[in-house]
Formats: C-alpha cells, structure tokens, sequence
C-alpha cells in the first residue's frame, strides 16, 4: 500500500481540530485587559464587591485591574460600579436610559455592544450582590455576558443565620446559657479563618445578618466601672474578645452582614451573683433595681463600643413570661439602656433591636415600646424548634400575622431542628414552600436561621469521623436552600430541579440526570422527620430527639409528657392524633384530615424512594465520594427510622383499640407489629453506631423524650434498643398475664409517705387531702375527688387571690431529702400558675419538676382537673419561688419514695393501660 505521510497528518490535524474548542471558548477573556472603575471614596462593601468579581474574572482569563476615580472611556474593556448616585455611574447611565434602581438591596447589570458593563446598586449592598452576581455569571460560563440586562432585589428584609456560643452541656458550677467567652470553651470563636470562610458562605448566599447566640455576653465584652468584679474572663481573654469582635463586625460589614449579639433575660454574670449573693438566673424572681442598674449599664456600655451591632432580646424563659414585668423590663431597663450608649456616644441612630416572641407578649411588648423607640423588629419560631410544616395555621399563624401587621419586620425564626438531627437534609421542595408560607401565612418578610442539625456542638456536626466534619462544609445544601428562597420564594418548580440538579452534579461529579436522583432522595426523606413529629410527636421543641424514637406511652398516653398541643392545633395540617384515631375507630366516626395511618403508610414509601433514588445515582458518582458514602447512609437511617415509626403506630392503635374493647386479641394484633418495629430500630442502630457520635447535640437534663438525657445519657441508638426490646418483652409478659387470670385482683394504690419540714415563710395553715376540705385560704372550693395515693400527705392553704396577684413563695428546712408535690389545674389560663413547661422554661426540670407524675389526681369543685408534678429537695434550706397564678401545695413526702406515674383518671378518662408497657 502505498503511503502519503503528509497527506495523513495534515487530515487528523484538520479532524482533530473540530474536536478542539476555539481559544474563544477555552478561556473568553484569555489576556484581554479589564479595568473595574470604582469610586474614590467607595464604601467597603464595593469595593469587596469588586473584589470578589475581580477574582471570577482572573480565573477566567482576563487581566484585571481595579481603579478608583471618575476616568469613563466608554470602553468596551471597563466595568462601571457603584451607587446610582456617584458620577462616575450616571455617566455611563446615560448611555442606557437607566430607570430607577430598584429598593433596598437591589441592583441592575447593564451590558450592550461596544458599551462598558453598569453595575449600579441601590445601596452598597446592592453594589455588592450586583458584582457577586456578574462574578456568578462569569464563573458559570467562564467568560463575561456580550449583553445583559438584570434588575434583581431580595424578597425578604433580613436574611440571617445563626451560631450558639453554647455547649451541649453545662460548663462546671454554671446554669444553663452561662458560657463566657473563654479560648478554652469555644476556640473556633477565635479562628479568624474559620469566620472567613463562613463569612464568605454567608455573602454567597446572600445572608445579610449574623445572629450569636448567648446567655449573658456583655460580662465577656465590656467593663463596667460601677461594677467591675462582673467581668468573667481574665484580662488577656477580654483583650481578645475585643479584638475578635472588631475583627468579626469589620469583615462581616464588608459582606453586607449585620452582626446582631442575643442575650436571655434575666441572667447575670456569675461573679456578679456570687458578689452580691444572688442566683445567677431564677425565673420567678421580681424585678430588683440592682439587676436592673446592671443590665441597663451593661447594654449601655456595650452600644458606646459596639455601636453598629444589633441586639437579640430574649425576655422570656430566664424570667416569668407574659407580664408586665417583659414590658417593664423592656421599656425601663433595655431601651433606655440602648439610649444611654447613644448619648455617651453623641449618636442618635438607632441600632436595630429584635424583640424575640418566645415566652413573653409580643405585642403587648411592641405596643409598649414603639412610641419610645422606632427602630424594632419581631421574631417568632416559625415550626418551634422543628421543621414541621409549610401549611401553619391556628393560634400560632394568628400571633405571627398579629406580629407581621404591627408595622415593623417580622423575623421567622427555623429553630434548633430537634426532628432533624442529626441526618442530613437538603428538600429544596419543602424549604422553598417553607419559606412561601412564611410570606403568605405568615405575613413575614425576614429569616433567622438555626444550623440543620449539632446547633449546640457548633462548628462540628455529629459525624464520627477523624477530623471532624464542620456544620459549614457538610450542610452546604441546607444553608444554599433557605439563602435561595429568602432572596426570592417564587421561583420556578422545573427550573428549581434543574438548578440543584446542576449544583449536586457539580458537587458529586456526575450527570445532570443521576445528580437528579440524589435530589429525588433529598425530598422524598425530607418528607420522614416532618410527617412523624407532627402525627405522633410529644412536642416540637429540644426536649424530644425523634430520631432515637418514642416509648409506647408516649404514643399512646401523650398527655402524661407533657403533651404541646400546639404542634398539632398549628405546626401540623388538620388531622388526628393516635390517641384521637384509636378513639373514633372504636366509635365509627369519620376520620379527619391527616391520620397517623396514613402517615404511616407515607412515610415508608418515602423512605422506599428516597433509598431507590440515592442508589440510581451511587455508581455515577466520581467526586467526594466518602462524603456521598455519609449521605447514602443518612437515606437508609432515615427508611429505617420511617420503618420503626410506622410499625409502632400501627402497634399502638392495636393496643388503644384493647383500651375500648378489654379484648387480649386486640393486643395480641399489637405484638407482630411491635416486633418489627423493634427490628427496624436495631438495623438503626447498625447504620449508626459507627457513623455517628450521638443522636442530640443537647445532652442536658432538659432533654426528656424518648427518655431523661442526664449527664450525656441516651445520646445513641445503642443505648435506647435495650430499651424498646425491654418494652416489647414486658407487653409480651403482661399479655400472658392477662391471659392466665382469669379474675384480675384490682391493683391496690400505694400511698406516698408524708415528711415534716419546718416552713419559715410564709406561715400557712394545712388540710387534709380528702373530699370536702376546702384548698384554699379564701375561698369555700372543695375536693370533690381525690387519687388515694395521695390521702396520707397534708396541703398548704394558701390565698387563692393572693396567688394570683403576687408570686407564690415558700421557705423550708428539711432534715431529709423531700418531695413537695405540687397540683397545677389542666387549663391554659392567667388565672392558674402554668405547668412546668420546657418549651417556654429552661429552668422546668431543675427541681426534676417537668413530668406529670398523676394525671388527673384532684378535682376540685367548679376548678379544672388537677394533674401533680413533684418538686425534689435535698436536705437543709431551701426556697422555692413559683410563679403568678392559682396553684395547689399538696404537702411534703418523702424524697427516697418512687411516685407511681399514672393517670388517675378522675376527669372521666377510660382506663389506663400504660402498665402494659412499664
């Protein structure tokens, strides 16, 4: 065969060629020369805005120079940026019959041939996203726009995530919330390249506010020469605190992000305690002009300092909520303190303040502090501490609307996520309609975002892994998700998919169409944790962790925990409890709305999808594959965990039915179904156990449900299997119990042994708890029914009236550890002293006071039924102060003796079965 070299050579280089893209398309801008203009005097965040555009454009190949001044070409090579106002914007916007820049924020992007780039903002924030925008454009398409014309605002007014300068647990000698600001409890706070990199994520998402979450911070920021021993860091840490602070406030201004300090109310530093032997926190305490000079100088030394920072106010849960003392302590102690700061500055604009609506009378508090003080904001909790629904409604839609229609921004707050944690979640479909509601239900235009799950263990996540993953890296999606739809909630469905279909192909180095599945994945789970805290739940705040599961008491006895009706009446759509489904099964009645079998049945078809979905993509993956390795895992915890939570459902209406029915064949239906569901939590705890260091970053004794977190306790799914296969072999015992006697001897009630104590104050008469005896010393109402556990001990008569007006307080020496029970009236009302309530009290458990022991043990003649909680004392002397409302002392017993829990059953309740089960 004869040859032709040449000719061959000169054929594949032509072929070659076609497969080769031009320079054009390799790199655009490859060694053209740019110029930003910007100008003289510009305001930081235009200049980081030209920066981080500078950056994206180098990358593409263009060489780039930035220039302060008013030197216009006119040149194809110059980028114009700033306000509408500086001149060396209105000469190039008159090359483009430039309307009006859109509000706050806003920004337009102009580009025609041979005509230079406009970025022109509103603000200097708008400069900033304007640039961040074109940056965007360049870095997806690796070149700069021929023409363009975008004009773009953010929805929503404050856009902001949070951090918790806070711990899992308590710190030694400290109550909850107390932790300064040392080097040695949070050294992430003084990583400055860690705040960067936040910083940056946060401007990339177009996050404009930074919440810190705190206690009582100002006693690690400021000195107060009135009280100098309150500081509680030595010197060299203040100095630091100083100077991160600064450092913190200075980049954040540059990114267009306000930092806002939170702190509760009211807590002091503990020095400040110990030097005035005071507590540091106590809920039920008046209002005293020591605490208040304190804080009000506080506030008014830390506004002088810090005067561009915002404030976070917390005015219940550290004191009594809902009274006047919030307006007071609002109005007479905070805002006046804020003003001081002012003055001492020679200032008169006001820095933000957030009036947080948990706990307190958010309105009542507005109405109060408005006419003294105009620059206020509101937040409320959007779920309460869950992701539940993006269908709210009832009480909780009507307080956030009333917030929303007093004239100021309503804030939501997506808090602590105790449903969520600690898997990943990343449902773009269920955040977008999330954010949609807050608009559209709510009446809300901000967001203050928690972390998706480790809210208390930040910077980590509960991952084990060596190093430990951070919040920032692992939970990118989270944060992208609900920064994308605050900007702008009505986007697209399609073109959503295809969005984050691009970004997870990006992220996991594979096709559009497989990175689709993982997406598919991310929504069918992200439906698991929402649908069952909302059907079965106890409560939606940090108390429960759903994902260690619930006790069958807790499903089928849910009042007995303390029951927040809430999360069914509000944070869920229109539907029915197990108990309320067993009831109306029994009955034939229709059932309404969502039910807990249909739940169920949605769940595991969710988690079924989401495991299907995750594994479609699996073999196409190519980039960070340990990290897709974690989130395939958190798809089958999550099938397994919709698995169990089903299976126990379906078990606990077979048993309620037995309530109705007293047939064993009822709940021998119930063991199958109990069975599996314990099966479906040990493969649980095999998918975690080497995956993951615990379940709740809360491990304090305010985590009650499944069980009581004490001293880091029942953090894994290891330690709560024990449990439920416990659970399972007592059912199976007392099934065949039931089945061997034929004549059930009655449980004979055990009466709790009463205890002398010697009251100092106030001096009360007692009664005996028995039928007829009147509970109150000014009035003639008397038990009508009584729980016989409680016959032997001796009440406390109080003055009704005065209950209601002043707090209740009791001083007593005991010579040996004590119970005093306590009965509060089931009714939600001013008139009764409110329950121990973790959701709203911090302090709610710290005398082991949050669980009902005897439901209905007391009626109580035209009063509400009575359920009693019990308060623990050690020996020696104490005082308990409790708060404003009606409330019954039932007497002291003795503290070594186990209270039976139970439903006494006097409010016409059907019999109790929770034995079954304990």
């Amino acid at each position: 065969m004869k040859r032709y070299p040449g000719i061959f050579s000169l054929l594949s280089f032509l072929i070659l060629l076609t497969f080769l893209p031009s320079s054009a398309e390799q790199s655009a801008g490859k060694g053209q020369n740019l110029t930003l203009i910007i100008p003289v005097s510009a305001h930081a965040r235009v200049t980081f805005g030209a920066q981080k555009l500078q950056q994206a454009l180098t990358k593409a190949g263009y060489q780039v120079q930035i220039k302060p001044g008013n030197q216009v070409t006119q040149s194809n090579s110059q980028l114009i940026i700033g306000l509408s106002s500086d001149d060396v914007v209105k000469r190039t916007a008159s090359l483009y019959n430039l309307p009006s820049v859109p509000g706050k924020e806003g920004f337009s992007i102009r580009k025609d041939p041979q005509k230079p780039i406009l970025i022109v903002g509103a603000d200097p924030s708008g400069v900033l996203y304007g640039c961040l925008e074109l940056a965007d454009q360049v870095t997806k398409t690796n070149k700069l726009p021929e023409t363009i014309n975008l004009t773009d605002k953010p929805e929503m007014v404050l856009r902001g995530t949070c951090i918790g300068v806070q711990k899992p647990t308590y710190l030694p000698g400290r109550d909850v919330y107390e932790y300064p600001y040392t080097p040695e409890t949070f050294p992430w706070l003084y990583d400055k390249a860690l705040w960067i990199r936040y910083l940056d994520m946060m401007v990339e998402n177009r996050y404009n506010s930074l919440y810190l979450w705190n206690g009582h911070p100002f006693a690690s920021l400021v000195r107060l020469k009135e009280y100098p021993y309150a500081v509680e860091v030595d010197d060299a840490t203040f100095k630091k605190n100083e100077e991160m602070f600064r450092f913190l406030t200075e980049e954040a201004d540059k990114r267009g992000i306000w930092v806002i300090q939170m702190f509760y109310n009211i807590i002091v530093s503990k020095p400040f305690a110990e030097h005035h032997h005071i507590k540091t926190q106590d809920r039920n305490r008046p209002i005293i002009p020591l605490i208040a000079d304190y804080t009000r100088k506080s506030i008014a030394a830390f506004v002088q300092k810090y005067p561009n920072v915002g404030l976070l106010i917390a005015l219940g849960e550290a004191m009594e909520g809902v009274g006047q003392d919030d307006v007071d302590w609002f109005t007479k102690t905070i805002i006046p303190g804020v003003k001081d700061g002012l003055k001492a500055l020679g200032q008169t604009t006001e820095p933000p303040l957030v009036l947080r609506a948990h706990d307190t009378d958010a309105p009542r508090v507005m109405k109060a502090a408005l006419p003294l003080y105009k620059n206020l904001y509101t937040e409320a909790k959007f779920n309460g501490e869950a992701l539940t629904t993006y269908t709210p409604r009832g009480k909780w839609a009507d307080l956030h609307r009333t917030l929303s229609n007093i004239g100021t921004v309503q804030i939501e707050n997506v808090h602590i996520l105790a449903n969520l944690e600690p898997f990943r979640y990343g449902s773009a479909d269920f955040i977008q309609k999330s954010v949609q509601a807050m608009h559209s239900v709510y009446g809300a235009n901000g967001l203050h975002l928690y972390p998706q799950a480790s809210y208390w263990d930040w910077p980590y996540t509960a991952d084990k892994t060596s190093p430990r993953l951070l919040q920032l890296d692992r939970d990118w999606i989270w944060y992208k998700n609900w920064g994308r739809y605050a900007w702008n909630s009505q986007r697209n469905r399609p073109d959503e998919i295809n969005y984050w279909g691009t970004q997870l192909a990006n992220k996991y180095g594979l096709s559009t169409d497989k990175s689709k599945d993982i997406l598919e994945a991310y929504e069918q789970a992200g439906e698991i944790e929402p649908k069952l805290l909302r059907r079965y739940g106890i409560t939606d705040g940090n108390r429960q962790t759903l994902t260690l599961g619930m006790l069958m008491t807790q499903l089928i006895n849910p009042f007995r925990y303390g029951l927040l009706t809430l999360l069914y009446e509000s944070e869920a759509p229109e539907g029915e409890m197990i108990i309320d489904y067993a009831e109306r099964d029994w009955k034939h009645d229709k059932h309404i709305g969502e039910t807990p079998v249909r739940v169920a049945d949605e769940v595991v078809e969710h988690g079924k999808k989401a495991v299907l979905a995750i594994e479609k993509a699996a073999s196409s993956v190519t980039k960070e594959k340990e990290e897709f390795t974690r989130l395939k895992n958190d798809m089958y915890c999550q099938n397994a965990l919709a698995n169990f939570y089903a299976q126990k459902a379906r078990a606990a209406i077979a048993v309620l039915r037995y309530k109705y029915s007293s047939d064993v064949r009822d709940l021998d239906k119930a063991v199958p179904l109990l069975e599996s569901s314990v099966k479906h939590y040990a493969e649980l705890v095999n998918l975690t156990k080497d995956t993951y260091l615990y379940a709740n970053s809360m491990q304090t004794k305010q985590r009650k449900i499944p069980m009581r977190g004490v001293d880091g306790t029942y953090i894994t799914w290891e330690e709560m299997l024990p449990v439920y296969q416990k659970e399972l072999n007592r059912f199976k015992q007392a099934i065949d119990s039931l089945k061997s006697t034929s004549n059930a001897v009655a449980k004979q009630p055990i009466a709790l042994k009463p205890a002398t104590v010697t009251l100092q104050s106030p001096q009360v008469e007692t009664y005996s708890l028995e039928k007829g005896q009147p509970v109150f010393a000014d009035t003639t109402v008397a038990i009508t029914e009584i729980a016989p556990e409680l016959k032997q001990l001796k009440g406390l008569k109080f003055s009704k009236a005065k209950q209601q007006s002043e707090r209740t307080s009791l001083t007593f020496t005991a010579t040996q550890p004590v119970k005093l029970l306590i009965g509060f009236f089931n009714e939600k009302n001013p008139k009764y002293l409110p329950a121990p309530e973790l959701e709203t009290d911090a302090s709610a458990n710290d005398y082991g006071q949050s669980e009902i022991k005897i439901s209905n043990a007391i009626l109580v003649g035209g009063l509400p039924p009575v359920n009693v909680h019990a308060y623990s004392f050690k020996a020696g002397q104490h005082t308990l102060n409790l708060g404003k409302g009606a409330c019954l002392l039932l007497g002291f017993m003795d503290g070594n003796q186990e209270i039976p829990i139970f439903d006494a059953g006097l409010a016409g309740n059907k019999k109790n079965i929770d034995w079954l089960f304990e």
